[in-house]
């Protein structure tokens, strides 16, 4: 029963988290239009979930015993438990208020502090590990100097190469290689040698070729480029077509503003309004939007894979305690049903409550077009997945307002509504106080009343 309700506050945790972080990954889709609200709910909710289950035990180890000093509680597990069930209900709590507000916080910021809260009303300051704290709080810092330096880099390039030239169409035509090396490239060095483990154990132990351990995951990554590159020129080179197709031309079959009714060439009718007309610039950001969708999804499977480690940990570490009797000193296995739990919750809360986010990421901090949401989400992919595998729970919403900042600064610095930045700013900084003082105030109750 005690695990049943720990299990529940998880998934209320998660719900909470898929809610405010997980709208990170689509925030700049939307609000460049790449794909609709309801497009960006169903992918980011099934690369956060695939994402979850397969990545997210490194992150959740972490949290689960490197936050505090484990070996305290040996002789008194029940403490570490009422102090896991109060770190849920206080992170739980904060991320809800936040997302009401639409302010995109750190879900890591608020477990973490809730853990150091209660760690420090249960035994004293001694409880905490200062040197993981330490390592913790200066990965959050620079998570989002490293991302918006990337995104500014990025954009740059793109901005220069492509989108200043005299003719942008045959920029990206000879650029789509080199981008679909970088989206596979970022996505595949972390990624593809898990994924294509299962497939080298086939080969090798089953089949008995005898392959480099890293020859499988490079041919895979090259295969992905060489095909995201054709299928990118064929786009291009449709995208072009219909362009010319939907060119309006007068015809003097109906009496409408003088005799002619504004129709296209292919035959479809279009009733009183002339269409915008087709430009370079715009078939350049529309196959960007491509770009920037796949590049989302890698930030979803990137958000998956770290951040449900905020959801989860705890009641990991719950788990173990009923399980074993004992409290979880060195390391600690996830179980599989609580990494699917995690990743449950966390598509729950986003597709019932993400919107307010989303329009927070998309449209509040600058005017998003295709080009600039793809360089902060390539940006934001490769600072989070790259932490994720160090075992670092950083946020993905400094990641990846971090990004957004970078573009700005390139594009135009006068767009970013600073006004904006300073109020998640401040969200971000109040965070690990209100968090800690939440779960330190949580577990003083619970330990008067079970303890």
């Amino acid at each position: 029963m005690i695990l049943f309700l720990v299990a529940l506050l998880s998934f209320y945790v998660a719900w909470n988290l898929g809610a405010n972080d997980v709208a990170n990954a689509m925030g700049t889709s939307v609000g460049s239009k790449a794909v609709t609200l309801r497009q960006a709910l169903v992918i980011a909710g099934t690369l956060e979930f695939t994402g979850a289950v397969l990545f997210g035990h490194e992150v959740s180890e972490t949290l689960a015993t490197k936050i505090f000093n484990p070996a305290l509680f040996i002789s008194q597990p029940e403490v570490l438990l009422v102090g896991m069930v109060s770190v849920l209900l206080a992170g739980g709590a904060w991320l809800q208020i936040a997302t009401s507000q639409g302010l995109p916080v750190s879900s890591s910021h608020a477990i973490v502090g809730a853990i150091a809260g209660f760690s420090a009303c249960a035994i004293g300051w001694e409880a905490i590990d200062w040197a993981s704290i330490g390592k913790i709080t200066f990965a959050w810092v620079i998570t989002p100097i490293v991302s918006g330096a990337i995104a500014s880099a990025f954009y740059s390039q793109v901005r220069h190469w492509i989108l200043t030239q005299p003719d942008p169409l045959k920029q990206l035509d000879e650029w789509i290689p080199w981008l679909s090396v970088a989206l596979i490239s970022i996505f595949g060095v972390i990624v593809l040698p898990t994924v294509s483990h299962p497939i080298y154990t086939l080969l090798t132990q089953h089949w008995g070729l005898q392959l480099p351990a890293r020859d499988l995951p490079l041919g895979l990554g090259a295969i992905a480029s060489v095909c995201l590159t054709f299928y990118g020129w064929r786009q291009l080179a449709k995208s072009k077509v219909q362009s010319q197709k939907s060119k309006v031309v007068p015809t003097p079959d109906s009496p409408v503003r003088g005799g002619f009714e504004p129709r296209f060439i292919d035959g479809s009718r279009e009733s009183f309004a002339k269409p915008a007309p087709t430009t370079p610039d715009s078939l350049v950001e529309k196959q960007l939007a491509r770009f920037q969708l796949l590049s989302a999804c890698f930030v979803a499977f990137a958000h998956g894979s770290n951040d449900v480690g905020n959801a989860i940990a705890p009641l990991a570490a719950v788990s173990y305690i009923i399980r074993t009797g004992s409290v979880p000193v060195d390391s600690i296995a996830i179980p599989l049903w609580i990494l699917v739990l995690g990743g449950a919750g966390i598509v729950a809360g986003l597709a019932v409550w993400g919107k307010k986010v989303i329009a927070t990421i998309g449209e509040g901090i600058i005017p998003l077009q295709p080009s600039g949401g793809f360089c902060a989400e390539l940006a934001t992919a490769t600072t989070i997945l790259l932490a994720s595998r160090l075992g670092l729970p950083v946020s993905t919403s400094h990641a990846l307002v971090g990004g957004v900042v970078g573009v700005g600064l390139v594009r135009n610095w006068k767009t970013i509504q600073f006004q904006t930045v300073r109020g998640i700013a401040a969200a971000w900084i109040i965070t690990v106080p209100i968090s800690a003082v939440l779960g330190a105030s949580i577990f003083a109750i619970a330990r008067l009343i079970f303890l």
